[in-house]
């Protein structure tokens, strides 16, 4: 089972929106493997494309063997991430078959291709520095929309962010809305972590004055959604050696 594969326990063609949403968002970062008509003999490399009744489509895999399989044997490919496949395609008016005969099977014309190089355009809304008139617990829907797709992302960003917190925000000039406070965060980072959580709330359903995102401390009112990453693996313990166990020799 791969990451897409776990996201399409309903097949991608008959899930709700948001969860088709969130299944090309994670298309988007994963790395896919995209079938050539031939090794390339330099840096240009040219897509195999299938005509089908809907139209021409690229061939990817998230997996080179998946790929080997479906075509019955070795297969030129090149791999990229599924962000630049889709912009390349869309571009091109070319849609994407990925996975066939697999969990995550999508057919994606070009049209949805374009919608997704457009989402992933999105540019973060960012809270004002000044501090907010008042803080309060996030909106049940609210959690219940993004407390799985953004644990799904911090785990993503694992070592970068420490804490991350979803709350209601009333600002002083009125505004009522969402607001992701983070702590901790590399300076350095912060411009790559808002764009990348700018992305993942473009795939999901919008909430009333939006979310912004934050990096300023700030305290945390009582309700708050926090969301922390998971401890890393714990190093698996030497093989001990059975005392009674007879010599081993070379």
């Amino acid at each position: 089972m791969t990451p897409l594969d776990e996201l399409c326990q309903i097949p991608f063609h008959e899930a709700e929106a948001p969860a088709r949403a969130r299944i090309l968002s994670r298309l988007a970062d994963t790395e896919l493997f995209a079938a050539l008509v031939a090794e390339p003999p330099d840096d240009r490399a040219e897509l195999r494309i299938f005509d089908l009744p809907d139209g021409p489509v690229a061939l990817a895999c998230d997996g080179e063997d998946r790929l080997a399989d479906f075509l019955g044997g070795p297969v030129a490919y090149v791999a990229l991430p599924g962000r630049v496949l889709a912009a390349a395609l869309a571009s091109e008016g070319r849609g994407l078959l990925v996975n066939p005969g697999h969990a995550s099977q999508l057919m994606l014309d070009a049209g949805m291709l374009a919608w997704l190089v457009g989402a992933l355009e999105a540019r973060p809304s960012m809270a004002p520095d000044e501090a907010a008139q008042s803080l309060s617990a996030p909106a049940p829907d609210a959690v219940a929309l993004l407390a799985e797709p953004l644990a799904q992302r911090l785990a993503d960003m694992a070592g970068l962010v420490p804490r991350m917190a979803l709350v209601a925000a009333q600002w002083r000039d009125g505004r009522r809305n969402h607001a992701l406070l983070l702590d901790g965060v590399d300076p350095a980072h912060e411009a790559a972590i808002a764009k990348a959580l700018a992305e993942l709330l473009a795939f999901l359903p919008e909430l009333p004055g939006g979310v912004d995102i934050g990096f300023a401390a700030r305290d945390l009112p009582r309700g708050a959604l926090i969301l922390e990453p998971p401890p890393p693996p714990s190093a698996p313990e030497p093989a001990r050696r059975d005392p009674k166990a007879p010599p081993r020799l070379r």
